[in-house]
């Protein structure tokens, strides 16, 4: 750690630099990356895109150092726009949940992010990437598509978000192409993302309209038009 610089901070972590082919994560409040590890190292093995892990031992989880930005970072320079991000964001989906379960104690368990957003995909050199697996566990798919259609939602209704009118429309041609009945597991979802800590009691307060946005898009509601990015 003497020679790691600081090179990024999120809610409930900070990243360091090592060197050009290696970053460190650090939890702030505690905890074990060996399970987040231990499922990483399992879906590469499988081929899906997630950084390499070097070495994982408390609160601390050495991995591969990324090129390129985020999926956000990329709407937001105006190098993506809303529908490649959802088209990229759903393949992820489909991907992912078309590997084996690496627990797999029911029928219908598929390996979860439960964190799939804009903001956790890297877009490099080898294409997309998935990063911060902390949430990540075992069960129904639609229960990640869910998840991800909360956090999208959560944004599009804030009506003073300078992404709320991106985020509908991303969220719109999310769920218009990753399929799946996220509806089923909804409640579940919105019980999960209220109990995350790092939320804000404002993102709480939005938890209803946005449930709302999505099953009126689901079932084919008329909802406002809302203008790309």
């Amino acid at each position: 750690m003497v020679d790691a610089v600081p090179l990024a901070s999120g809610r409930d972590a900070d990243v360091y630099a090592i060197d050009d082919r290696r970053v460190l994560r650090r939890y702030r409040h505690g905890g074990d990356v060996a399970a987040e590890a231990a499922v990483m190292v399992y879906v590469a093995g499988l081929g899906f895109p997630v950084p390499t892990v070097y070495q994982a031992r408390g609160v601390d989880l050495v991995m591969e150092r990324l090129d390129g930005r985020t999926m956000l970072s990329a709407l937001l320079a105006g190098e993506l726009d809303a529908l490649e991000a959802a088209t990229c964001l759903a393949d992820l989906q489909h991907r992912l949940h078309a590997l084996p379960p690496r627990l797999g104690e029911r029928d219908d368990d598929r390996i979860l992010h439960l964190d799939l957003h804009p903001d956790n995909v890297m877009l490099t050199s080898r294409g997309p990437v998935v990063i911060d697996w902390r949430n990540s566990t075992e069960g129904p798919a639609d229960l990640d598509v869910a998840l991800s259609a909360v956090i999208l939602a959560q944004v599009a209704v804030e009506e003073d978000h300078h992404l709320a009118s991106p985020a509908a429309t991303l969220l719109a041609a999310f769920l218009d192409r990753v399929g799946g009945d996220p509806l089923s597991v909804l409640d579940r979802a919105l019980a999960i993302r209220r109990n995350d800590p790092a939320l804000t009691g404002r993102e709480r307060e939005l938890l209803g309209a946005a449930a709302a946005l999505i099953t009126d898009h689901r079932r084919g509601r008329e909802t406002p038009s809302v203008d790309g990015v």
